[in-house]
């Protein structure tokens, strides 16, 4: 009985964590169109910290609880199964192509601070210093992104469509979003790690596998939408762009707030995500397309990385 109502727990935590996310998304694009914000901003700015706000409230909680191997199993699990996963699915749908800035600067980039927290990882802790480190790196990330959409403005055509709701409306999106998002992450960690003790698991496999299929739930929907839409470059930019602010901004932000124990096995764990990461640089950088050839050995890489730590 007591598994049926964590499982239940973690399912409604889930839906609040997707909802809430949706709600936020919805708030800020709406405030920021309303004071004329270019578009190119807010896509690559608001939306991809919203579909990352999942990942950041779980992080955040299970750190402050004393949860750590949720906290990185998250973050970890996250990234690979992004690109493993959905944009393996979503290549399959439709092949994606990819801009150039992202195999020649975003990609590599992703790769690079991968590494670094494989580094910063060595000594088993994730301290306050190592997450100023990742916290400026967000800061120049913004800064990029910022530059990208001062260099390549967008038309705004597309703004009054987006201008929808009121402006308390908005507000109220807004503060709701957030609310949702952190009772979700709290019910979410708390069930997760009682499942964990209750089947003898590991919160590093839980964290991993059901904590990070939960919370990349937003980047699932998106992508795969988009990419069902013919929207491929919103399918590459939001997981790359995803995985960059989950490494910098959420566990930057977790190992300020607290230092954040690194276990040993996350290593190997870690190593997965930069070969992931890597072979999608390889797959898109010769002809900028991820076939769909490719998009059917993600997923099978992923089943054995699931096979391992089973």
């Amino acid at each position: 009985m007591d598994i049926l109502l964590q499982l239940l727990l973690l399912c409604v935590g889930f839906f609040l964590l997707v909802k809430g996310a949706d709600w936020f998304v919805d708030g800020a694009c709406n405030i920021a169109a309303r004071f004329h914000i270019p578009q190119l901003i807010i896509g690559l700015t608001i939306v991809a910290m919203g579909t990352s706000a999942p990942e950041a409230a779980v992080s955040i909680t299970a750190a402050s609880k004393g949860a750590a191997d949720i906290t990185i199993g998250n973050i970890v699990g996250s990234n690979i199964m992004n690109v493993l996963v959905i944009l393996g699915l979503s290549a399959v749908i439709v092949p994606l192509k990819v801009a150039k800035s992202t195999v020649r600067i975003e990609i590599p980039f992703l790769i690079g601070i991968t590494a670094l927290l494989f580094v910063l990882g060595l000594d088993g802790s994730v301290t306050s210093t190592d997450g100023l480190i990742l916290t400026v790196l967000f800061l120049c990330y913004l800064g990029y992104l910022l530059y990208m959409a001062v260099k390549h403005p967008e038309q705004d055509s597309g703004e009054e469509e987006m201008h929808q709701m009121k402006l308390w409306q908005a507000l109220a999106a807004l503060v709701v979003g957030l609310g949702l998002i952190l009772l979700g992450s709290d019910l979410a960690v708390d069930a997760a790690t009682n499942l964990a003790r209750i089947f003898g698991l590991s919160e590093r496999l839980i964290g991993l596998t059901i904590v990070a299929l939960g919370t990349s739930l937003p980047e699932l929907f998106t992508s795969v939408t988009a990419a069902r839409k013919g929207s491929a470059d919103i399918a590459i930019g939001n997981i790359v762009g995803s995985n960059i602010f989950n490494i910098l901004f959420v566990v930057g932000l977790s190992s300020l707030i607290i230092p954040v124990p690194f276990a040993r096995p996350f290593l190997f764990d870690t190593l997965i995500a930069l070969a992931a990461a890597s072979f999608l640089l390889v797959a898109c950088c010769r002809k900028r397309v991820l076939t769909r050839g490719a998009g059917l050995l993600m997923p099978g890489v992923y089943a054995a990385y699931m096979l391992l730590l089973l």
